[in-house]
């Protein structure tokens, strides 16, 4: 007998390469925004006095909850606040799935659900996506312990219908079952499912700092719902880590909260960039899904390179981009959006692969 035998085992999430030694690199393969905060909040760090550090934050996060409330429409008591969309999703698994009915979600989707599953020893079932990697809404009217949709979806890009009613037919078929939708990059063109928390009480809608906002850095994330919901969340959360937003985090997300028309010029920019790059790839025979987030999905297949091959070559040029070896994406790359400069250098870098 050792203590080894005692230890909670797990296959960890992989999350995508940071360069190294300083090394200068154009990174897209970690779906970061390519521009900064918006200056209000560089502002507000510039201000920020740091002998508050001594005292705890808000256990609440109240300042930060309530202006995200405010500007989502909702309650106070609808808003959950926590250290990254990571955070708030892994304190909802631990909330919300605790039966003995599988969990269900996609077999292509965030790599992190399997590993919130195995940590908490919750059983889940993968459901196929079809083959232009969209759900099968039939797949999820079946009996489970609870529902994860990331929409729009990754790796994928792919968003599902163009108005809600795809999402607010499986959250009805499941009232028995918390139905977790994560939009992580909903800013980028997806659809909403927030007109959802007034007619269910069993949904809950996740969102992040993180991608539309530029707060990959600093871990902000949130989600809205019914008001016993989120009171079920914060019990778990306080009983877990009472404290877990840091002074700066707040401040520093309220003065990004504040500036409106910065978050919209930013999440402009890189659609159109988006949209740009697509039309650039296809023109090179890429197969090209029609992505609504900050990155494209593209299989260079039909243009005579393996998306294996692609990623290696790239990366010795210093682009980094995302590949995974797995049956049904293998053939794939998962590419984030930079600025027009670093996009233009990736197509060239391409051309130049594609034609040595």
């Amino acid at each position: 007998m050792s203590w080894e035998d005692n230890v909670r085992r797990v296959t960890p999430y992989v999350p995508g390469e940071q360069p190294r030694d300083g090394k200068k690199v154009i990174k897209l393969n970690t779906n970061e925004m390519p521009y900064p905060p918006s200056p209000r909040v560089k502002e507000a760090l510039a201000s920020f006095d740091y002998e508050k550090l001594r005292l705890y934050p808000a256990p609440d996060v109240a300042p930060l909850r309530d202006a995200l409330a405010k500007r989502e429409g909702v309650a106070s008591d609808e808003m959950f606040v926590g250290v990254g969309s990571d955070d708030v999703l892994s304190m909802a698994f631990l909330t919300f799935f605790n039966s003995d009915k599988p969990v269900i979600f996609p077999d292509i989707t965030y790599s992190f659900y399997d590993v919130w599953a195995d940590v908490y020893r919750i059983p889940y079932e993968t459901k196929a996506l079809d083959d232009d990697f969209h759900i099968v809404k039939s797949d999820y009217m079946c009996e489970n312990g609870g529902i994860v949709i990331a929409n729009p979806n990754a790796p994928t890009g792919v968003s599902e219908a163009e108005d809600v009613d795809f999402i607010e037919d499986i959250v009805a078929s499941n009232p028995a079952s918390v139905v977790i939708v994560d939009e992580a990059y909903v800013d980028f063109g997806g659809v909403t499912a927030l007109p959802l928390i007034r007619k269910y009480d069993n949904v809950l809608v996740v969102r992040t700092f993180s991608k539309s906002r530029a707060f990959a850095g600093m871990r902000i994330g949130y989600a809205m719902g019914n008001s016993k919901l989120i009171r079920f969340l914060n019990d778990v959360k306080y009983s877990v880590n009472s404290y877990t937003m840091n002074r700066p985090a707040i401040e520093l997300g309220l003065a990004a909260l504040s500036d409106e028309d910065y978050f919209r010029k930013t999440v402009a920019a890189v659609v159109r960039t988006r949209e740009w790059t697509k039309e650039e790839l296809k023109n090179r025979s890429f197969d090209v899904t029609d992505s609504k987030t900050n990155f494209v999905f593209a299989s260079p297949k039909s243009a005579g390179c393996e998306a294996g091959d692609l990623f290696k070559a790239l990366k010795e040029k210093g682009i980094y981009v995302r590949w995974w070896d797995k049956p049904r994406i293998k053939k794939w790359l998962r590419i984030s959006i930079g600025t027009d400069d670093e996009m233009q250098a990736l197509i060239s870098a391409i051309d130049d692969i594609l034609h040595n």
